[in-house]
């Protein structure tokens, strides 16, 4: 042999061997030995502990499913026993996950591509405890070592990523957050064999072609101080990786009263690409769904809805959420309608419309502070448990339960609502509703609020300024037209009435109910009704028994003929006071004087009548009407007898508010109106 021949003959033996030892070192290799360096290198670059403190190593193996010359290349497979990461030094718990062993296998020849590939990896008895601290500060969030460090601008890695498979025997996730007052513990647990999606959801369902589900699940513990349980199932990596095979989601959640079905499908989900999923709701009031979706909406009775949710999560606003065409119910009222809920800045909005086929107005009621009487109880224990409790006094009418005007800036709100048909009482028929909500910053706008009414309209713009403390709030209302015959069906004598009820009134006030915004109150009332009727059964009818005590005194039991009724009050600091509050009927003129206080619900007025010609009066004294709201008192003035004219003496000082009535009727009403006649007389009074 050659003296060039030796030489390369010792440089391939010299090279072999050194493949052979090489083989030998890292198959007999003690990897425990790196454990101390790599426990470092994580723990620096996590900013948090990480140590494995069990054995390591690493076997290798042929893939013998690998074609051709490549099954006789070995892979590595890689074993790690009781593994801890810990928290950031906020949390004060040592562990955020344990695993008693981690089995994965890596492929090699990827590497000359610059590809880590895993094709599976096994968890025995994975365990993680997520925490949030009373200041917002959690464990789920990373702060890596070299993340300020590192170049925006810097071009990609050219290594990538890939993991095929996760199989564990049993995971536990603990949830604890004390921001949402919730500890809950869920367990996932493999399945045993996929099971197809139609199989679970079901052949109507509009997601198509979603994978298996591979785990299942189960939560238990509490949400917002309230019970929580929950069981669903999931899919697999196959379909969590896929960006053309939707990831199956199915999960039932009962928290306190609240329940929330979701079957659908997660598409794209490593670059979250959107949701697509059947969405039922139930429980006892719609506020309580904020703890769970974020999304601010009102007091109600029980409700329900069933839709279709459509989410995008890449949008240039941010996520967006669709709604779309749910069908339910809230009390006894039917819901209908899509609503888009976008996650913007510089805060999300709720937008879209919702009809209503029939409304039950008493379901509004939360809305204002009064109970709707369906399910009212356990709305009332819905919100003791929620720490609320009613500010409703015993002895007041008024609704005192407070808007909950801190909480309207989390949101803002463009919905519009129409009630086709309102369900009132059968002595009121309401129809028509239309209302225009805007929440903006916090403040309210109800810009129409519309009713049809008695054959009539009922127009109003309702304005709540949440952002100032105390709240301030306006309000215009405008009746037009409203049928007496149909105000009052129960009536049998009005039903030949030609009458109508007409009114303006607009005030502001300062508070955070109902009522405090009346005991502020300044603004006018102004009501106009021609060709009326009154008697004690109409009293009885509308529940004034104060009213009835009235009549009855002035009239007796018999109907009476209103030629016209005309009020124009003034309201002062909560203060109403009547320019003009008289009844001009077939046989008297009675003209009501003294004032209402919204602030105390106390009464003091007088009632003076004056007889026409035949005296037909049983009483020639004044009445009072004295007392609260709740439990008023009326009787005979004690004192001297009514001075003969005296309210027409009355009447001559009320031109202006006449001049003012006169507004009220329409010019292009074809009736004779009675009314027209009387403010004109008035009017021209010196």
């Amino acid at each position: 042999m050659s003296r060039t021949g030796k030489i390369v003959s010792w440089i391939i033996g010299i090279f072999l061997l050194l493949v052979v030892v090489i083989i030998v070192v890292i198959a007999t290799f003690d990897w425990n030995r790196l454990k101390p360096t790599i426990n470092q290198k994580v723990s620096t670059e996590l900013n948090r502990p990480f140590a494995i403190r069990g054995d390591l190593g690493v076997a290798w193996e042929r893939n013998r499913d690998e074609p051709g010359w490549r099954s006789w290349v070995p892979w590595p497979h890689l074993h790690a026993q009781d593994i801890m990461l810990g928290n950031p030094p906020e949390i004060p718990e040592v562990t955020m996950v344990h695993l008693q062993r981690v089995d994965a296998t890596l492929a090699p020849l990827a590497l000359l591509h610059k590809e880590v590939f895993i094709p599976w990896i096994k968890l025995e008895a994975p365990d993680a405890r997520l925490i949030q601290t009373a200041d917002k500060k959690n464990n789920w969030t990373f702060n890596l070592a070299n993340s300020d460090s590192k170049d925006e601008n810097a071009p990609p890695s050219a290594w990538s990523f890939r993991l095929d498979n996760i199989l564990f025997d049993q995971g536990q996730i603990r949830y604890r957050d004390a921001v949402n007052k919730a500890d809950v513990t869920v367990k996932v647990n493999p399945l045993g064999k996929p099971l197809p999606y139609a199989q679970i959801a079901g052949g109507d369902d509009k997601q198509k072609g979603a994978g298996d589900f591979i785990f299942g699940w189960q939560a238990n513990g509490t949400y917002n101080n309230e019970r929580l349980v929950g069981e669903g199932k999931i899919g697999g990596m196959l379909s969590l990786r896929s960006q053309t095979t939707p990831f199956p989601l199915q999960a039932d959640i009962r928290n306190g009263s609240t329940r929330v079905q979701v079957t659908g499908g997660l598409q794209d989900p490593m670059n979250l690409g959107g949701l697509d999923v059947r969405l039922r709701f139930s429980g006892d009031t719609l506020a309580n769904l904020y703890g769970l979706t974020g999304v601010l909406l009102p007091d109600t009775p029980p409700y329900e809805t069933d839709g279709h949710l459509i989410a995008k999560f890449a949008g240039e606003k941010g996520p967006v959420f669709h709604y779309e065409n749910f069908n339910g119910h809230i009390g006894d009222s039917d819901i209908h309608g899509s609503l888009t809920y976008t996650q913007g800045k510089p805060r999300p909005k709720l937008a879209g419309e919702l009809t209503s086929r029939q409304l039950r107005m008493a379901d509004l009621g939360p809305l204002i502070g009064v109970d709707s009487g369906k399910g009212s109880e356990k709305t009332v224990q819905a919100k003791a448990q929620r720490g609320e409790k009613s500010t409703q006094p015993a002895d007041r009418v008024l609704p005192h339960d407070k808007f909950d005007t801190k909480s309207w800036d989390v949101m803002d709100a463009d919905v519009k609502f129409s009630g086709k048909r309102i369900e009132h009482s059968n002595s009121l028929p309401l129809s028509d509703l239309y209302t225009h909500l805007q929440l903006k910053n916090g403040d309210l706008l109800l810009d129409p609020l519309r009713f049809g009414m008695a054959g009539g309209s009922l127009n109003s713009t309702i304005h709540l300024e949440g952002d100032r403390t105390p709240m301030r709030g306006r309000a215009d209302i405008h009746a037009r037209k409203l049928h007496l015959r149909q105000l009052f069906p129960d009536v049998t004598a009005m039903q030949n009435s030609m009458g109508q009820l007409n009114g303006d009134a607009s005030f502001t006030g300062n508070g955070n109910s109902v009522a405090d915004l009346l005991a502020t109150s300044n603004g006018q009332l102004k009501l106009l009704m021609n060709d009326g009727l009154i008697s004690r059964s109409l009293m009885e009818i509308a529940g004034l028994n104060v009213g009835n005590y009235v009549v009855g005194k002035l009239f007796g039991d018999d109907e009476v003929r209103i030629n016209c009724a005309a009020t124009d009050i003034k309201l002062q600091n909560g203060l109403a006071t009547p320019n003009l509050f008289v009844f001009d009927t077939e046989n008297a003129v009675i003209n009501i004087t003294g004032n209402a206080n919204f602030a105390n619900e106390r009464m003091d007025l007088t009632v003076n009548p004056e007889s026409k010609g035949v005296r037909i009066i049983t009483l020639r004294s004044p009445l009072y009407v004295r007392g609260t709201f709740k439990s008023p008192d009326a009787g005979v003035k004690a004192g001297p007898l009514i001075a003969r004219g005296a309210a027409a003496v009355a009447l001559g000082a009320v031109v202006a508010p006449a001049a003012a009535l006169l507004a009220l009727i329409s010019p292009s009403d074809n009736e004779d109106n009675q009314c027209s006649t009387i403010l004109q007389q008035m009017k021209s009074k010196k």
